[in-house]
């Protein structure tokens, strides 16, 4: 593993900012001007995040509006998740020639070993759903209700759901990942149930008993208050054992990233 990568905490920030942020990390790689990057990063206000070609209309825009949360499209795929008590990771990195689950693995040991460093004894999933028809169904529009293979869950509850997107250099065929995704703290993403248009109350109660049944937060793991500091200590110490490399700072490239976020 190359030593050339930076890890960052770019702390609490808009959700559009945050996506922004995102997408720049791997445009900058893509163009030769960034390095590969590990990010953990938060949000304020708390925000729903859509996958890249999901129906904004399934999200009550103006009760989100009236309770200041934000509402931002990722640019990756998967569905929506209500940002509220999580610590998001970021993953910016080449392909190199592997798969989508290649990728998913790599990063999840990473993850898993931080979580473990952090006293949380975690696994991956092996089952991949069929998204094709999961999709079909409400219980589909949250990310949280299925898990897909190498995605992180403690006693068969979801903790760390995540999405992915490449870009690829048009001239050079060089190819770009970022994976992004969410580690739950607390249960206020269960309130994501409040802001989806949904015609059937009693479907909504549904997918509101889905997330309960199927996620677990760190909080109810630990059954005490997460000291943000010490897991971010963790994580970065999972991906620097696992992968066998040390992180550098680039703080001029994180300064012109952040210059570029609106």
């Amino acid at each position: 593993m190359s030593a050339d990568w930076q890890f960052i905490d770019t702390g609490e920030n808009t959700g559009s900012f945050n996506m922004q942020f995102d997408e720049l990390l791997a445009r900058s790689l893509l163009s030769g001007t960034g390095v590969p990057t590990v990010r953990l990063f938060r949000w304020r206000p708390w925000a729903i995040s859509l996958g890249f070609n999901q129906d904004i209309e399934k999200i009550d825009l103006e009760r989100c509006s009236s309770d200041n949360i934000g509402v931002v499209r990722r640019p990756t795929g998967g569905r929506a998740v209500f940002h509220a008590e999580e610590l998001t990771y970021s993953v910016v990195m080449f392909s190199e020639g592997r798969s989508v689950l290649e990728i998913y693995n790599h990063i999840s040991k990473a993850l898993v070993c931080g979580l473990n460093l952090f006293g949380v004894d975690v696994t991956f999933s092996r089952s991949q759903p069929d998204f094709r028809e999961h999709y079909k169904s409400p219980s589909s529009i949250p990310c949280f209700t299925a898990s897909a293979r190498y995605e992180i869950e403690w006693r068969g509850r979801k903790l760390v759901g995540s999405a992915q997107r490449r870009f690829r250099h048009h001239e050079t065929g060089a190819e770009v990942v970022l994976q992004h995704g969410s580690i739950l703290i607390g249960p206020a993403h269960r309130d994501l149930m409040k802001y989806l248009v949904l015609d059937d109350e009693t479907v909504r109660e549904s997918l509101a008993r889905e997330l309960r049944e199927k996620t677990v937060e760190l909080a109810e793991i630990r059954n005490s208050e997460i000291a943000l500091n010490e897991l971010a200590g963790c994580l970065r110490q999972g991906f620097e054992r696992e992968w066998n490399m040390k992180f550098v700072q680039q703080n001029h490239l994180l300064q012109e990233i952040e210059s570029a976020c609106v």
